[in-house]
């Protein structure tokens, strides 16, 4: 503190900084609260529709109506026995769905599902129609005409979100169920919906919390006597907090592989059987083969399960000297899938004379040498040379090549043994967290005031709540309050 010239007592220039910091913090925590509030109302007050089957033929299609007028819709269009506002919850009512000028447009299948016990939180319609682009786009047309508009993409799910019946983890976790390929990345995005990664994110939230409101207190109400955490107990403390953070971080490249996949690069010399390799791993006819050299023009990608990791296999064009533009436009794609790889698969022919400059990765973990053609007589350039030898032929040589890919993926850690494991997004928020908590160490052990300290552990506590779509600042209000019985 110092004196004005009056004689008022100042702050000092880095405490006042400081209170600034906060109290703009909290200012910015409780505009996007109400920008939140703001935007939800708007997303809650009007009545959305949308098919929710993939376009196509089918035996069944779904239109979703919610919002606050969804029973009004159904009202409007549905014949039957009774209307829909008379329907008990999620039970099915056979009737017709009409059209404008009273046409008919299909037989259908109709259950009511009230709010706030539905998927969005909202009263919730869902028709059930017979399958086919045209009768569920006549279906959608009608409940439009009735008063819904069209649903953006994401939109049911987004009101889930802001109705509070998910949170944003749970929210990713509904397109990565729908986009697994394995049982694993199934497995991931079930526990993950369930609630697994939004609970060990609010119990980190919740120690960053306590621990925020007791030093906030201390500064905030001296008079009280509250004595905040300090030396081994707040290093201990923030400690057992920062190693929480590193856990879910380090999971980080095991979310990566469930949901992307092992990103494996076939390449090598033209017709050396790379195109031949993808369709055998695959066990279909992907990419036409041909003796012609630079048939491959560009980047073929296909999944492949292998024991349960999704392997995303990439068939590249061959490298060679060309003066074509477009070849060397597919050479210069080659070159960029090959520094994005996880494991390259370099693929010889055995028959043909072996390359110059081929031995310049054999010690590569990263890379499998395969020598292709072992139907055919090897050439003696290949004489004791290591590499796994295959036939794209016969399929000789292709379970010791699989075992050997799932081998390197193993020795590179890529092999995911965890349901549990966070997206780019959630690994972008932790990582802020860590560095925040890391500062907020770096602060306490440097014997600054629980100012900087409380700073620092709080934008760790904003960077977290964003992890599950929660930033509220009167959180830590009602800790305090709570815990200390401020006021008494």
């Amino acid at each position: 503190m110092d004196a004005d010239n009056d004689g008022h007592v100042v702050e000092c220039g880095s405490a006042a900084a400081l209170r600034a910091n906060r109290a703009s913090c909290s200012r910015n925590l409780a505009t996007e609260a109400v920008a939140l509030q703001f935007a939800r109302t708007m997303t809650v007050s009007d009545t959305i529709a949308a098919v929710s089957t993939p376009p196509g033929e089918g035996a069944i299609a779904l239109v979703r109506v919610s919002g606050a007028n969804a029973v009004g819709v159904a009202d409007k269009i549905f014949h039957g026995k009774d209307t829909p506002s008379q329907f008990e919850p999620r039970v099915q009512h056979f009737g017709e769905i009409f059209g404008s000028e009273g046409r008919l447009i299909d037989h259908v299948v109709l259950s009511v599902h009230r709010a706030p016990r539905s998927y969005t939180g909202e009263d919730l319609i869902e028709i059930s129609c017979h399958g086919g682009t045209l009768v569920s786009a006549k279906v959608l047309e009608a409940c439009l005409r009735a008063g819904a508009r069209a649903a953006r993409p994401g939109e049911f799910t987004e009101r889930a979100f802001l109705n509070g019946k998910m949170d944003l983890t749970q929210a990713e976790a509904v397109i990565d169920l729908i986009r697994a390929k394995t049982d694993l990345a199934l497995r991931s995005a079930t526990e993950q919906l369930e609630g697994r990664l939004g609970e060990q994110i609010r119990k980190i939230r919740d120690e960053l919390i306590e621990l925020l409101a007791h030093i906030n207190a201390s500064i905030d109400f001296p008079e009280e006597g509250i004595t905040p955490d300090e030396g081994e107990t707040l290093h201990a403390r923030l400690g057992s907090i920062r190693e929480e953070i590193a856990a879910l971080l380090a999971t980080a490249d095991q979310g990566r592989i469930l949901r992307e996949g092992v990103r494996v690069v076939i390449y090598g010399a033209t017709n050396a059987g790379k195109s031949s390799l993808l369709n055998r791993l695959l066990g279909y006819d992907r990419v036409i083969v041909s003796d012609t050299h630079g048939t491959t023009r560009d980047t073929i990608e296909e999944t492949l399960n292998l024991d349960g990791i999704p392997i995303r296999l990439l068939d590249t064009a061959g490298l060679r000297t060309s003066t074509s533009t477009l070849e060397r436009e597919s050479i210069a794609r080659t070159e960029k899938s090959l520094q994005l790889a996880d494991l390259r698969l370099r693929i010889a022919d055995r028959n043909m004379p072996k390359p110059p400059d081929f031995e310049e990765r054999v010690c590569d973990s990263n890379e499998i040498i395969v020598l292709n053609k072992s139907d055919l007589p090897e050439n003696c350039d290949w004489k004791d040379f290591h590499a796994l030898r295959i036939s794209c032929l016969t399929a000789e040589g292709l379970p010791e090549l699989q075992k050997e890919i799932l081998a390197r993926i193993t020795k590179q850690n890529l092999k995911p043994e965890s349901p549990l494991a966070i997206n780019a997004r959630h690994r972008d928020c932790l990582h802020r967290a860590l560095e925040a908590c890391d500062r907020a160490a770096r602060a306490q052990a440097d014997g600054m005031s629980s100012e900087y300290v409380a700073v620092h552990l709080n934008e760790a506590l904003c960077a977290v709540g964003e992890v599950i779509g929660v930033v509220d600042v009167e959180e830590i209000l009602d800790s305090v309050f709570s815990q200390f019985c401020i006021g008494k």
